[in-house]
């Protein structure tokens, strides 16, 4: 029974902070142990303090909110260590990074993956595109001997920007609707800010990061560097084709391209309803992924020179690595979940709601806000777009603006309780103190940028 008496859910907020930090900063605990502690004592504290909330749902709703995480990236991320095993060490990853080289210049080698990280998540959730890229920063930095800083931080950058600007991204697209926001105007608003966005923090952050700090390559995937550097070391004719080498990346974001795409314009038209039920299962990423991972494991299998058995045992061992990252994944979501149990988002957008300040920069608070508390960017879009609706008619510039500010705030500072956070340092190899100068300041820089350019372009085109 909760304990009836003024309680700030910024208090649990501030105490489930210094749970993590202590557990796994100062004790230096494995990831998902201290992620579950963590949960655990935020739920202790939700018992203690807020209604409704009996103190065996503590352990419940953390079980509930991992399985639930698990459920939505487990299979994902399981046929993603098999797509990035594959792609490693059959070569073909190494076969595309060249390719870029090629076309590119080794120069512009962080421009390339940029680029490709960018395109890629217009029709895919962020964590697809990551899976799918990593392999190719990875290979990058085999390659060229330096700069995995920079690849890494393009790479988020470039997947970042679109996952929260770019219709027909989910995120976005279900904030214009919710906003109901013509998707036209929000798709042209959405590539003007993220180019900038991403240049700031991809480009510009991630060179001038890379010139101070050196992340070293280390195992990662169930791929150690000493094979990756072997690999880079090969002559290209040994290596899969282009197009074979491409393949599982092409398949993936095809299906669920095809999937989005399917879903966009049944209204327009109305024949692809008859398909719809067949595209959007090819098109579900566990599917697609699964997809791509046979078909990256097939030419791994013919350019290994490994027997059946071998080659099975090699797979498992990606399976292996995938699923502790699965788990580290999903209690970082638990962690978040509990602590969005307290009441935390409805305290803080209740807070900043009647704040006399511009439209615009209130949305972006309330969602950078609900954000930082508790985890989750689509969460936080769509809480601040329920919230923002409403007062869409005092707006005075076109609404597609307040779509990009509530993506803008959405994609702030992803820290231990954002399960992104946790897929980027595992998948990349990185330490956390390497993930928050990365991955947390390259989302804090997209959401300062997104913000500023939003302010900047609605004053000279408000487009009303």
């Amino acid at each position: 029974m909760a304990i009836e008496f003024a309680h700030s859910p910024l208090l649990t907020f501030l105490l489930g902070l210094a749970a993590v930090v202590l557990l796994l900063v100062v004790m230096d605990l494995p990831a998902f142990v201290g992620l579950i502690m963590a949960a655990f004592f935020v739920g202790v504290i939700n018992a203690a303090f807020v209604q409704d909330f009996a103190l065996p749902e503590a352990a419940t709703a953390t079980a509930d909110a991992f399985g639930s995480g698990m459920a939505g990236i487990g299979i994902p991320i399981l046929m993603a260590a098999v797509i990035g095993k594959s792609m490693l060490e059959s070569g073909a990853a190494q076969r595309i990074v060249r390719g870029f080289q090629n076309l590119l210049g080794e120069e512009n080698s962080d421009i390339a993956l940029w680029g490709s990280s960018s395109v890629l998540a217009i029709p895919v959730f962020f964590d697809s595109v990551f899976y799918l890229m990593a392999p190719l920063a990875r290979s990058m930095r085999a390659r060229v001997g330096r700069d995995y800083t920079l690849f890494i931080v393009v790479v988020g950058a470039g997947a970042a920007t679109a996952h929260v600007f770019v219709p027909p991204t989910p995120g976005p697209l279900a904030v214009a609707a919710e906003l109901g926001v013509d998707l036209g105007i929000t798709m042209l608003l959405g590539v003007a800010m993220a180019i900038p966005a991403a240049l700031v923090a991809g480009i510009g952050y991630g060179r001038w990061l890379n010139a101070r700090m050196d992340i070293p390559l280390r195992d990662a995937m169930a791929s150690s560097t000493e094979e990756l550097e072997d690999i880079a070391n090969r002559d290209t004719s040994s290596l899969p084709g282009v197009l074979e080498s491409s393949l599982p990346i092409l398949l993936a974001v095809v299906l669920v391209g095809a999937a989005t795409a399917v879903d966009a314009f049944q209204e327009v038209w109305p024949a692809l309803a008859e398909v719809q039920p067949v595209v959007a299962f090819l098109g579900d990423k566990n599917v697609a992924l699964t997809v791509a991972a046979l078909v990256a494991a097939w030419t791994f299998y013919r350019y290994s020179g490994m027997d059946r058995d071998e080659w099975t045992e090699e797979l498992t061992e990606a399976l292996k690595s995938g699923g502790n990252i699965a788990a580290i994944t999903a209690a970082g979501g638990a962690f978040g979940a509990l602590l969005a149990a307290s009441g935390l988002g409805d305290y803080i957008t209740a807070a900043l709601s009647g704040v006399g300040i511009p439209m615009i920069v209130t949305a972006w608070l309330i969602a950078a806000v609900v954000r930082i508390a508790q985890g989750s960017a689509t969460a936080a879009m769509l809480t601040t777009a329920g919230i923002m609706a409403p007062q869409i008619s005092a707006l005075s510039v076109h609404p597609a603006y307040l779509v990009m500010a509530i993506g803008a705030g959405g994609n702030i500072c992803s820290w231990y309780n954002d399960s992104g956070f946790w897929l980027v340092k595992e998948i990349g190899g990185l330490t956390q103190g390497e993930t928050l100068r990365t991955w947390t300041v390259l989302t804090t820089l997209i959401a300062v940028t997104g913000l500023i350019t939003t302010l900047f372009l609605s004053s000279i085109f408000p487009l009303a």
